[in-house]
This record gives structure tokens, C-alpha cells and sequence, in this order.
């Protein structure tokens, strides 16, 4: 007689399972605040304060007005952020630069350089700053650390022509503010009036084919000025 065969038992699945991966991303409460600002910046250097909206900032950002305005408090405090990392940019760039290493007038020089390149570039900064005058500085002045962080880069200039002074290569009769607005006006204007300058003239400032020309009219134009 044939034993019966024995009916194998059934698999169970094991009571010991292996810790789920955690896929939960990790939230970064500093990158969020520098995408929204990077957004914003595009929203209100193309749209201006009253044009930009909260909606259209916090879809690009994947976020919701509510966590807007819990960084930042109100539409006007997120622009006033926007101004503010605008000039910490420029600021940082020239402080980056270590000017008083170099020789005064390969300093001065760089300065330049750095200034129109940085203009070349980011025209939103223009934007902005052309919409923030408009605004007659209502904004920026409400800023507490606003005048101490623009104040690194009338130091350095201070601190170039002071030492060019002292190597008989500068002249010594012009004040760092007054040279700061000669740098930033030969910069900003070929940017921030682009457009109707095109218009009266059919030749865009800003173009390609003209920046070089442009980059070294204005170094050599700043270099000729300070030479003693």
C-alpha cells in the first residue's frame, strides 16, 4: 500500500521584513527660501512690484503663497529680499576679487572688468534696480543692512585710490563715491537703456558685437580718468 505523499506546506512569509527605504525627500528650509528667491527675482525684474504675482511665484517653485509669505511676510518683503540678494551678489563678486593684493591699477582695472561684466549678465539686477528708482528707493530704505553691506565696495575704492595716491600712479583729488558712480553709470546705461537707444540709433548697446568694444571704452575710460 502506497503511503500518501505529504503535501508540502505552504510558504510564510517571513515575520521579519527589512526597514522600508525612507522616501521621504529631506526638506532644506534655506534652499527652498533661495529657489523662491531666484524665481522671484525673474517675476519681478520682467513684471515689477505691482505686475509680479504671489500665484505665479509659488507654482514655479512648487510651493504655496502660504509658505511665501511665512519667509517672507508679504509680497513687498519678498522683493525687498529679492533687492537685497541682488546687491549681496555684487558685492560678494568684488569682495571675491581680493583687490588689495594687487598692484592699484591692475585692481582698479578688474574692478571694472568685473563691474560691466556682471552688468553684461545679469540684467535682471538692471531691471531691478531701474524698477526699485521708480519706487524712489521706498523699499531699500527700509532695510537695515542695506547701506553697511554697499558700503565694502566704496571702502575697497577708497582703499585703491589711496594706494595708487601712494605710488604717484592715481591722482588724488576724486572721491570713492564719485568714482563708484562713474564705474556704475558706464555700465548701467548701455543695459538699462537698451532698448530705446536701439530704437533712435539701430544699434543695440548691449549686443554681442559691441561688448568688447564697450568692455574696454570703459576700462580705458576709468583708467584715463584716474591716471595721475
Amino acid at each position: 500500500m502506497k503511503k500518501a505523499s505529504k503535501v508540502a506546506a505552504p510558504v510564510r512569509a517571513s515575520k521579519v521584513r527589512g526597514k522600508a527605504p525612507d522616501i521621504k525627500r529631506k526638506y532644506d528650509p534655506e534652499q527652498t527660501k533661495r529657489n523662491i528667491i531666484e524665481i522671484a527675482t525673474e517675476e519681478f525684474a520682467a513684471m515689477g512690484l505691482s505686475g509680479a504675482r504671489v500665484d505665479a511665484i509659488a507654482e514655479r517653485t512648487n510651493t504655496t503663497k502660504r509658505m511665501l509669505y511665512y519667509y517672507f511676510g508679504s509680497k513687498e518683503g519678498l522683493y525687498e529680499a529679492v533687492i537685497e540678494e541682488a546687491y549681496g551678489r555684487i558685492r560678494a563678486l568684488e569682495q571675491s576679487l581680493h583687490l588689495d593684493a594687487m598692484d592699484p591699477r591692475e585692481g582698479l582695472r578688474e574692478l571694472v572688468e568685473l563691474t560691466f561684466d556682471f552688468h553684461d549678465k545679469e540684467r535682471d539686477f538692471v531691471r531691478l534696480v531701474t524698477i526699485e528708482n521708480i519706487h524712489g528707493a521706498k523699499h531699500v530704505s527700509q532695510l537695515k543692512t542695506f547701506r553697511t553691506r554697499n558700503a565694502s565696495v566704496v571702502k575697497t575704492i577708497a582703499d585703491l585710490i589711496a594706494r595708487g595716491v601712494a605710488a604717484r600712479q592715481f591722482r588724488s583729488d576724486v572721491d570713492p563715491v564719485d568714482l563708484h558712480l562713474f564705474i556704475s553709470a558706464l555700465c548701467f546705461h548701455r543695459v538699462s537703456n537698451r532698448h530705446t537707444f536701439a530704437v533712435a540709433f539701430g544699434r543695440d548697446p548691449s549686443g554681442a558685437k559691441s561688448r568688447a568694444r564697450h568692455r574696454e571704452m570703459v576700462v580705458d575710460a576709468v583708467m584715463r580718468f584716474m591716471q595721475r
